[in-house]
C-alpha cells in the first residue's frame, strides 16, 4: 500500500505482459495445419509452371518443322534447325527422332533432378499431342492432348 497525503491506495499485484504457453500452442497447431495443406498444392502449382516450359518448346520445335517442310517439301534434315536436348535453365530435354519425308516426332522427357522425371511429352507431324508419363499421383487423362494438372486436365 501507499500513503498519498491522507488517503491510502492499494495496488494491484502487477500481472506479467506476453502469451501464455497454451495460446503460443494454438498458434503453432494452427500454422502446422496451414503449412499441411499449402506445401502440396505449392509443390503442383510449381510443376504446372514448369510443364508450360516443355509445351512451348514442343509447340516450337514443330512451328520450326513445319518452316522446314515448306522450304523444302519434307522433314529430313529439319531436326537440325530445331533446338534439342537442354540449356542449364531447362526442365525437359527435347528431342527430334530422325524424321522420314512426310512424318516426324518430337519429345520432351523430364529431368529428373529438376523434380520432373517422370513427365513425357510429344507432337507428331500431324498435330497430335500425347502424354506419354506422368508423376506419382498425376492422372494421364485422355490420351490426346498434353496433362497439366493433377487432375488429367489439359491446358
Amino acid at each position: 500500500m501507499a500513503v498519498f497525503g491522507s488517503r491510502t491506495v492499494s495496488t494491484a499485484p502487477h500481472r506479467g505482459r506476453g502469451f501464455t504457453l497454451i495460446e503460443v500452442m494454438i498458434v503453432v497447431a494452427i500454422v502446422g495445419v496451414l503449412a499441411a495443406i499449402a506445401l502440396p498444392n505449392y509443390g503442383d502449382y510449381v510443376k504446372r509452371g514448369k510443364i508450360i516450359e516443355a509445351t512451348q518448346r514442343l509447340s516450337e520445335a514443330r512451328v520450326k518443322l513445319e518452316q522446314f517442310y515448306l522450304d523444302n517439301r519434307k522433314y529430313t534434315d529439319g531436326c537440325a534447325n530445331v533446338r534439342t536436348g537442354a540449356g542449364t535453365s531447362d526442365t525437359f530435354d527435347l528431342t527430334c527422332a530422325t524424321p522420314s519425308d512426310t512424318t516426324y516426332t518430337v519429345k520432351v522427357t523430364g529431368i529428373a533432378a529438376q523434380g520432373m522425371g517422370s513427365f513425357d511429352y510429344s507432337i507428331n507431324e500431324k498435330n497430335e499431342k500425347k502424354t506419354n508419363g506422368v508423376a506419382a499421383g498425376w492422372s494421364t487423362g485422355s490420351g490426346d492432348c498434353w496433362v497439366t494438372r493433377k487432375d488429367g486436365s489439359c491446358g
